[in-house]
């Protein structure tokens, strides 16, 4: 039974999965540092195959901001614990980006992030069949470098197309028997204002593959007057998901200086599943926070007198 699981395990090794990845993106491309031209920080919590015993949990936290003179370096972080029954993954990477301006408010930026993987397999078995000598049934845990890569290209608030790979430098858990697995992501979204323009169609599309299998997400959800949305996430072969939420903007503060302008995000998700496992399967839950702020600074206007007309 133990060897059964361990190598479950080796073979679904694979990149945490969200539903409402739309509202997160930084951890699969590091170019989306600073895309949102904020300070943005955002934790997720992913509760998946409700009813299972031990089932799925995914915790993340990231942040990514805008600095440079010119505002076009993007500065970024994520942390991403996943607890898979008696496995626990931590992934911890940092990210930086280069926008470059096209015209007309386009964009295209690319971005690195580095980091590590560390992963263990917790000591609290009970195997089935007799214990066997030759498996070690205490906790044993293993780590490796992450290194990232990314682009995408974007109008603020109209649409991005992005490409990126995880896990480039591979590497073997030695300790674990799990190797790490490179990940391909290709992903688009675009901005459509409907009538008068308090609706807007958000439609967004992702591919991701390891090489060996591939899986598509699609959602589309109406936003209503920059304030409340809803939509359909769909992922074939696995789980169609409901999801909603809503944003609020705070009243902007003014000095002589500067402007500090602050909002919040907020979204939820339930996933219907449509696989073989439905009839054991509850579904999944799936909850986001976004906090963004920034600070404008007012130009200083210079006044010049003429002495000539004291």
């Amino acid at each position: 039974m133990a060897l059964a699981t361990i190598s479950l395990l080796t073979q679904a090794q694979q990149d945490p999965q969200f539903t409402m990845w739309q509202f997160d993106r930084l951890s699969v491309n590091p170019a989306i540092a600073g895309i949102d031209r904020m300070h943005c920080i955002t934790a997720f919590h992913r509760d998946q195959w409700d009813g299972f015993d031990r089932d799925p949990k995914t915790y993340l936290f990231n942040y990514h901001g805008m600095y440079g003179t010119k505002q076009n370096i993007g500065l970024g972080a994520t942390f991403i614990t996943e607890v898979l029954g008696q496995q626990q993954n931590n992934m911890l990477r940092l990210a930086g980006a280069y926008h470059h301006a096209l015209g007309n408010n386009n964009y295209i930026s690319g971005g690195m992030s580095l980091g590590f993987i560390a992963s263990k397999l917790g000591g609290n078995w009970n195997p089935i069949e007799p214990v066997d000598a030759a498996i070690s049934y205490n906790e044993t845990s293993s780590s490796v470098f992450d290194l990232n890569l990314g682009g995408v290209l974007y109008q603020p608030n109209k649409y991005y197309i992005g490409l990126s790979a995880t896990h480039l430098t591979g590497g073997d858990l030695e300790d674990l028997n799990m190797s790490v697995a490179r990940h391909v992501y290709v992903m688009g979204g675009y901005e459509y204002a409907l009538g008068s323009g308090d609706l807007v169609l958000r439609p967004n599309a992702l591919l991701k593959t390891d090489l060996n299998a591939t899986q598509f997400d699609i959602n589309a959800d109406v936003l209503w007057n920059k304030m409340l949305w809803g939509g359909l996430a769909f992922r074939p072969g696995d789980a169609i998901a409901p999801y909603a939420g809503f944003m609020y903007q705070f009243a902007s503060n003014q000095t002589k200086t500067s402007i500090f302008n602050h909002g919040i995000r907020l979204g939820y998700s339930y996933d219907v599943t449509t696989s073989e496992i439905r009839n054991y399967s509850a579904g999944s839950h799936e909850i986001f926070v976004t906090y963004c702020f920034g600070i404008t600074q007012i130009p200083i206007k210079a006044k010049h007198h003429n002495p000539r007309f004291l």
